[in-house]
């Protein structure tokens, strides 16, 4: 194939802006495919490749950038969710944990309440066991008294009997 009328044109955009490597292994390509035809003699033009290949790019890279831009874009909005959901998470675990303090809270206050009721009914106890002590004390004071009472109305009553007991008179 041979391009030639084309040599006459003028410079290309794309001579002038820096070649990039997809540019430059292109031509490389170009001229190994040149090199590789022993059988055919096939000239191609320079400027024509640059021109097809400016076309190309021309054609294909908007539509690659946009794309580009799309995929960043979706992969920053990607990750502000996984932020937001393990912001979300993290608020699950907290209203959980206040659930779990709710309910020591509330078992904390059924403990309270039972040691309010223990306290009470030991401080009744207490009330009894002191009264109990006085009574038996009384009781023990009193049984003492009434021992002591019998004690001395037996002394009495034996003094009583050694007197009546009759005392053999003295002889003078």
């Amino acid at each position: 194939m041979e391009v030639e009328g084309m040599e006459d044109e003028g410079p290309s955009s794309q001579s002038e802006l820096p070649q990039s490597e997809d540019v430059q292994s292109e031509r490389q390509a170009s001229l190994l495919l040149e090199s590789s035809a022993p059988v055919e003699n096939v000239f191609v033009d320079k400027k024509a490749v640059d021109k097809l290949t400016e076309g190309l790019l021309s054609h294909y890279l908007p539509d690659l950038q946009s794309s580009k831009r799309a995929l960043q874009e979706l992969t920053q909005n990607q990750l502000i969710l996984l932020d937001t959901l393990d912001q979300e998470v993290t608020k699950f675990r907290e209203c959980n944990a206040l659930l779990d303090l709710n309910s020591l809270f509330t078992e904390a206050k059924v403990y309270h309440n039972k040691l309010v009721n223990i306290r009470k009914e030991m401080i009744m106890l207490h009330e009894k066991t002191t009264k109990l002590k006085k009574r038996s004390l009384k009781l023990q004071q009193q049984k003492q008294k009434e021992a002591l009472e019998k004690e001395q109305q037996r002394e009495k009553e034996l003094e009583r009997e050694r007197q009546l007991i009759a005392k053999p008179a003295k002889r003078t």
